[in-house]
């Protein structure tokens, strides 16, 4: 926002933000566009991360490739150690605690690479707005299809570390995402696997000073065990189905060169 007076422009200071940072696509490019923003300043990544195997929720990506990533991109990276199968209070309590020591650094707005998810966003902002902050989404409602075409074209290299084996079989994971990767996928999987279908980590691009280096280990297969309680969050590929834990999952490890 600029305000005009006489022959002066005074040019309001960006609003200091945190980046919820998965190490997947969909924040790489999300990060890509908000570093053009001037209205926001990213000071830190945000990752929660397994507390017991020590990688990132979801993806299953070990803790020493996200710092990494945190180097190449250039930003103090913030680790948010959470057990294996939290309830919803203990994920909550951390998040809570977290972001109060980053309101104190002045940071008023989350930034997340959210696509569709009404319901997870909505979740975000009631959330971020008990404790004073906004949540931003710069790729928000943006069609899949036009999104995965720009990673590539933009020169995002990334590799699926994470499958759904409700969606998509064994042989997926551990495959570069390209035209062919697109091209192979069944019709009713989204070609960003916006519904859990499967996560991934991007290891090049333009938003690294240099690749990351890394060569892929062994894949394998896990199960996970339903809650015993519905206040329990699951830390797999996320999915809102009522059969989730019917289906498991092939992660592809990553080991750092």
């Amino acid at each position: 926002m600029y305000v005009y007076i006489e022959n002066y422009t005074i040019v309001s200071a960006p609003k200091k933000a945190l980046f919820n940072w998965s190490s997947g696509k969909d924040s790489a490019l999300a990060l890509y566009k908000i570093l053009q923003n001037p209205d926001f300043k990213i000071e830190c990544l945000l990752t929660s991360v397994n507390q017991q195997y020590q990688r990132i929720s979801m993806h299953g990506v070990r803790v020493e490739l996200l710092k990494d990533q945190a180097k190449s991109i250039n930003l103090p990276l913030k680790i948010m150690q959470i057990p294996e199968m939290p309830t919803m209070e203990v994920y909550e309590n951390v998040m809570t605690e977290t972001l109060s020591e980053l309101k104190k650094e002045g940071i008023t707005h989350s930034v997340f690479g959210d696509i569709f998810l009404e319901d997870l966003r909505k979740y975000r902002e009631d959330k971020l707005a008990q404790m004073g902050f906004e949540g931003v989404f710069p790729i928000w409602q943006i069609p899949t299809t036009d999104l995965i075409q720009e990673f590539i074209r933009l020169g995002f290299k990334t590799i699926v570390v994470c499958v759904n084996e409700r969606y998509l079989d064994k042989s997926f994971v551990g495959r570069i995402i390209d035209q062919d990767f697109i091209n192979d996928l069944p019709e009713n999987v989204d070609v960003c696997g916006e519904n859990g279908e499967f996560h991934t980590f991007t290891f090049d691009g333009p938003i690294f000073s240099e690749t990351i280096n890394f060569e892929i280990g062994e894949t394998v297969y896990r199960k996970y065990e339903k809650p015993k309680s519905q206040e329990s969050s699951n830390t797999a590929c996320d999915t809102n189905a009522s059969d989730a834990f019917d289906y498991g999952f092939w992660y592809c490890d990553l080991i750092k060169k």
